[in-house]
């Protein structure tokens, strides 16, 4: 049976990777709620800001597109909403504006889905919320892995947000019922952006903002299939990352040497991503198709 999906910020970097991933491996029918329209065939874009609870409300609840004229009844219940559209970074907006357009967006989406009685939200957290991606300085993480029970702590407006956004989230869910995930979004890396691997291995400084993790936007499409096909777990916070560390040494050994002062709290065997996707592969299913050393 077709799903209905209302995907807010295909546009965006990961989303203009991860709609078309869907549209094409899914049976979805897909929406895309932006400020730009989105080049995917079979897909509509809905010109919609995310900030105004109104054009929410009314983009959750309308025709996708010209075919949905041809029967009567009005536009067809939504099945599930993946909210991508944010201000994607610090130092793009100032700061209040990033973290106002981020909190109120996510409280808009999440409000009209649970009020329009739509079950599942999937929406986009993020590595920063981990407290070292932007921080002032330079911050030692608190342990390795980094997982989901992690005492996240940022400090800069981007990665305050999304910490609001899953409290936004484990809030609603607690009071409806739905299955809203959050998921913890690393340093997306498009096709064509495996050329400073290299570099990153041969620099491992460069990489301790991302926790020397990483996700293949390919790998984030599947991430989100396989939470849109997994339902009944309520508010979860999933890390989305894919399997290992951009580094060329086996992950404890880099980490005592890159790391000294931040305790492995549990062995990680091989060259298991620092940013741990331990529960998505448990919980979900998710098997990586885009490890960095095929492509460099």
């Amino acid at each position: 049976m077709t799903k209905r999906i209302v995907f807010t910020g295909g546009s965006g970097k990961a989303g203009k990777h991860v709609v078309p991933w869907l549209k094409e491996r899914g049976d979805y029918e897909i929406l895309n709620v932006d400020l730009k329209p989105l080049d995917c065939p079979g897909v509509n874009t809905l010109i919609t800001d995310v900030t105004d609870s109104g054009q929410v409300f009314n983009a959750l609840s309308m025709h996708f597109g010209f075919d949905g004229y041809e029967e009567p009844g009005g536009p067809k219940k939504v099945d599930a909403v993946v909210h991508f559209a944010a201000v994607p970074r610090v130092l793009i907006n100032p700061d209040n504006v990033t973290f106002q357009a981020n909190v109120i967006s996510t409280y808009n989406v999440i409000e009209a889905a649970v009020k329009l009685g739509i079950r599942k939200v999937i929406i986009a957290s993020s590595e920063t919320t981990y407290g070292v991606c932007f921080t002032e300085g330079d911050k030692d993480f608190h342990q390795f892995p980094l997982e989901e029970d992690y005492p996240i702590d940022p400090m800069d407006s981007y990665g305050l947000s999304k910490q609001v956004n899953e409290q936004t989230a484990r809030a609603f869910a607690a009071r409806t019922g739905a299955d809203i995930y959050a998921l913890r979004i690393g340093n997306v890396i498009e096709p064509h952006e495996y050329g400073p691997f290299k570099t990153y291995a041969e620099n491992p400084p460069m990489r301790k903002r991302n926790a020397w993790s990483y996700i293949d936007a390919r790998d984030l499409g599947q991430i989100v299939h396989l939470c849109l096909e997994k339902d009944g777990l309520g508010f979860q916070v999933f890390n989305a990352t894919n399997d290992t560390i951009t580094a060329n040494q086996p992950t404890e050994e880099f980490l005592k040497h890159w790391a000294p002062n931040t305790p492995v709290t549990r062995p990680m065997k091989g060259f298991e991503a620092p940013l741990s996707n331990r529960k998505i592969r448990e919980v979900l299913g998710f098997k990586e198709e885009h490890d960095w050393r095929k492509y460099v």
